[in-house]
């Protein structure tokens, strides 16, 4: 039993000492320490795992037990970045919006012949009826087309204002990028400009100042980094260790930009005179650099007004929740809802937006 005891013990130090790097993870950029997003990535799996070791250290009395309790306790607050604990928080302002926010993954324009994947999430759509609808992947062809969005959208919301940036194929005339789509009139709208794009980058932000009744908000729809591991990269790669080497250098590349994509974004934010909302796909998860950016300056409308786990992502690489709904102190969230439906490798989010606290 005594080497039971010291694998338990080894077991204790090391998945401790895990946690405690990943703790450091959300506070440095990750083009000064490369590797450490990883640890933020995988985040959860230490916290479970130190849990479990803890437990059966207590069990067997094993020495330094209480070392941890003790890890597990100064990460309180990290720990409640991925679970949300509302309960009451239901009800609605008398001026108030709905949003909703949805990567939509080009409708499933390439999933196969049908049309079934953008049927069904226009009729989530017609049935949630958001007063605001952000959605990134988006895809719009233009007219002739036998695979009509744009109009579409309109009709179902019956919205009075749009706006879109894409990247035009001039083969098929397609376009891919992000909308937004608004029952309420935009004052003002634009484009917050990434550095370091690439030709098959389609990650963009864009905003639109949207008057509601008497109150005016500035939402923005961002769709940050995307990895793209499905693509290829060097050419002249084969072979398990070359696929992985790739795909780590595109991860650390993604990281890098996103967090440097936030930082445009924040900087944008500063020049609002309306309070703000940011939703989108940001492609990282609570403990990373980009979600920490935002956390500290803006409210998380899932930890406010849900309940669960709340994952989004739901790919093929499980990555938890990488999709948001912040908001500025003017404003409150209720009735925040991921959406348990699958017409998309992405969860639909929906909240409302209140602009008075209820």
């Amino acid at each position: 039993m005594k080497v039971l005891d010291r694998i338990i013990q080894l077991s204790l130090w090391t998945t401790c000492s895990l946690l405690l790097i990943s703790y450091a993870t959300p506070f440095f950029h990750p083009e000064s320490i490369s590797w450490l997003p990883y640890f933020g990535l995988l985040y959860p799996i230490w916290v479970f795992a130190a849990l479990g070791v803890t437990i059966l250290a207590f069990f067997r009395k094993i020495p330094f037990k209480y070392v941890g309790a003790f890890v597990l306790f100064i990460g309180f607050s990290f720990h409640f970045r991925l679970i949300a604990l509302s309960f009451f928080n239901n009800e609605t302002s008398e001026n108030s919006i709905k949003l909703m926010s949805y990567n939509v993954r080009l409708f499933g324009v390439y999933d196969d012949t049908t049309t079934e994947s953008r049927d069904n999430i226009f009729n989530l759509i017609r049935s949630e009826q958001p007063d605001v609808a952000c959605f990134q992947e988006y895809y719009r062809q233009d007219k002739p087309t036998t695979f009509e969005t744009y109009d579409s959208i309109r009709t179902i919301l019956n919205s009075i204002d749009y706006h879109e940036r894409s990247a035009h194929n001039e083969r098929g005339n397609r376009n891919f990028g992000i909308a937004i789509f608004s029952k309420y009139p935009m004052i003002a709208r634009g484009d917050v400009m990434f550095e370091s794009q690439g030709t098959m980058d389609f990650n963009y932000c864009i905003f639109a100042d949207v008057v509601c009744k008497k109150d005016t908000v500035r939402i923005y729809n961002v769709h940050l980094q995307s990895i793209r591991l499905s693509e290829p990269g060097n050419k002249e790669s084969s072979g398990t260790l070359s696929l992985l080497k790739t795909g780590i250098k595109k991860m650390n590349s993604a990281y890098v930009k996103r967090a440097d994509q936030a930082r445009k974004v924040i900087e944008h934010m500063e020049s609002s005179p309306y309070p703000i909302v940011v939703c989108g796909d940001f492609n990282d998860t609570p403990m990373s650099y980009t979600y920490h950016q935002f956390y500290k300056k803006m409210t998380d409308g899932f930890r406010e007004a849900s309940f669960g786990l709340g994952a989004t992502y739901i790919g093929r690489i499980p990555a938890g929740r990488i999709d948001y709904v912040f908001h500025t102190d003017e404003l409150s969230c209720s009735n925040f809802i991921v959406h348990k439906v699958r017409f998309s490798d992405h969860r639909p989010l929906t909240c409302t937006i209140n602009f008075s606290k209820p």
